[in-house]
């Protein structure tokens, strides 16, 4: 039996920064896109109100991930999921090491729920159960 493992890992969290889109040249010819973009992970459980960690994401064009980008703006709740690979760099503040992950994703899914500004969409689902129970058949 072997040891190794399986690398899948799924996160969810917040998008810091609309994606980054970028044109890059393969090494055996052609060109394809690449799309960068941060998510902000919490801990739970926290012991502090703002202990959270940042997580690089990288979605290739030909993956299912990449035809959601387009709903993809700051502020979105994702879920994420693919391989995660350790991603070390150097703080700007004390240039200390620090830890980072960077996630290759394989597919995301975004946060379906309504918005708290949205007076309509909340109001409109909570009608909608009562018309189906006085609907006759």
């Amino acid at each position: 039996m072997s040891s190794r493992g399986f690398n899948l890992c799924t996160l969810a969290g917040y998008v810091a920064a609309d994606p980054q889109v970028r044109h890059i040249e393969r090494k055996t010819g052609g060109s394809t896109q690449v799309a960068n973009l941060t998510i902000y992970v919490d801990r739970i459980p926290s012991r502090k109100e703002s202990d959270s960690f940042t997580v690089d994401i990288t979605v290739w064009e030909d993956s299912p991930a990449w035809r959601k980008l387009t709903h993809i703006k700051k502020g979105s709740l994702i879920i994420a999921s693919g391989a995660i690979d350790a991603s070390p760099y150097l703080s700007k503040a004390d240039s200390q090491p620090r830890a980072g992950l960077q996630l290759k994703a394989n597919d995301i899914f975004l946060d379906s729920s309504p918005r708290a500004e949205d007076p309509d969409a909340t109001a409109s689902q909570a009608q909608a159960p009562r018309e189906l129970a006085t609907a006759e058949f």
